[in-house]
């Protein structure tokens, strides 16, 4: 592929994710509403027949899902989980969350832990596959997470915001001067010494998808390198904004604005993945699926808890990308003129969303410029290429 010279590559990420762009006029995001089944392999009438007689899924009810008192602690000293409002020990709440970079392709599935995650990301990388980026609270005790794979600079930025640790293995050299930053702090697998505590090798398949890390490994390799446990101040203390489960947050004061959404499909935005969601009125969950290039159609499970992977809260957000050299890609992170779509309890409202600054939190707003509220739970965030088009109903 057609190599960059070093001066025009840095021009060229300086612009593309480290400045706000605010001359652009926010665009109608490009979704599709389609109230007939699509045609792709993952909501074929065969496919969904399947996946509708695997014990692993839930049976979809015509029930809304009951509300839950969650106003006080279930035990003493609990308090809320800046990243589900759910209520955590309190240990786990002031220790510092990792981001863990995880590939999302065939040869590299099945997942471990992966539904242990609080908030997922996922956007392309080259070549159209995707990667997903996993921020966990109470990591220490898991023994299992991954696989792991190569750090991408925009996954980078959007870690700082949980002012998480960054689990990796190397990464092209676009990530290097933000990496070299002493506020920026990461577990390296290509790394001797400290670093390599945390990770382990399998035998069950092939390199460079069998690495993976502990969660008493990653404490051993933190506390060597002498980062802090504890929040360092530098991200906002509420990232999201939550209401609790005894008060959702229904999407009804929104009127018409609010769409029927109880299947989103993301086989647009990434066409190696296919993922979909269905949403389940029992629990009010959004359940992922996937078709990867290359293996079948079904739900995407947790190797390690057997669960399906799951969540509360969808959040599409479309930004700006560029490829800069070797097929790389490079999104702009950092906007104020960029929209997106918002999906909870079978509802979806468009939204807009901006990032001022490399520790500030993505913020969504509502058409009225009113920050969204969030329900308690999980919450999967989708990166769209600006031009790609996701379907839902």
């Amino acid at each position: 592929m057609k190599k960059i010279k070093l001066g025009i590559l840095l021009m060229l990420l300086a612009g593309a994710l480290c400045a706000c762009d605010t001359s652009t006029t926010p665009t109608k995001s490009p979704i599709i509403l389609d109230e007939e089944p699509i045609s792709t392999p993952s909501a074929s009438s065969e496919s969904s027949e399947d996946t509708n007689t695997d014990e692993s899924i839930p049976d979809i009810t015509e029930e809304a899902p009951q509300e839950e008192d969650d106003t006080l602690p279930p035990n003493p000293g609990m308090v809320r989980s800046r990243l589900t409002n759910e209520w955590v020990d309190e240990e786990v709440a002031y220790t510092r969350p990792i981001a863990v970079m995880t590939p999302n392709e065939s040869a590299a599935v099945p997942h471990y832990n992966l539904s242990k995650a609080s908030v997922l990301y996922e956007a392309n990388v080259e070549g159209r596959m995707t990667r997903l980026m996993a921020i966990y609270e109470g990591w220490d005790s898991l023994d299992k997470i991954g696989n792991i794979r190569s750090l991408r600079l925009y996954y980078a930025y959007w870690a700082l915001e949980w002012d998480a640790y960054i689990v990796h293995f190397g990464g092209p050299f676009f990530i290097n001067d933000l990496i070299a930053q002493p506020t920026t702090q990461n577990v390296n697998g290509n790394l001797g010494g400290s670093d390599s505590l945390a990770f382990f090798r399998s035998d069950d398949r092939k390199a460079p998808h069998n690495a993976y890390a502990t969660g008493s490994g990653l404490f051993d390799a933190i506390t060597k390198k002498n980062y802090s446990l504890n929040y360092r101040g530098l991200a906002d203390d509420n990232h999201f904004q939550f209401t609790t489960k005894a008060e959702p947050n229904t999407l009804e004061q929104y009127g018409s604005a609010a769409k029927d959404a109880t299947y989103i499909d993301m086989s647009g935005c990434y066409p190696l993945t296919r993922c979909y969601f269905e949403y389940n009125e029992d629990d009010g969950q959004y359940y992922r699926f996937q078709h990867l290039s290359g293996s079948s159609d079904g739900p995407h499970m947790d190797a390690a808890t057997g669960e399906q992977l799951k969540f509360k809260n969808i959040l599409v957000q479309n930004t700006k990308h560029e490829e800069i050299g070797e097929g790389y890609l490079a999104f702009q992170c950092h906007d104020t003129t960029r929209d997106g779509w918002y999906f909870t309890n079978g509802k979806g409202i468009h939204v807009n969303w901006e990032k001022t600054s490399d520790f500030g939190a993505t913020r969504y707003y509502d058409d009225d410029g009113n920050e969204i509220v969030l329900n308690a739970g999980k919450t999967m965030v989708c990166i769209v290429e600006d031009g790609d088009s996701f379907v839902y109903r």
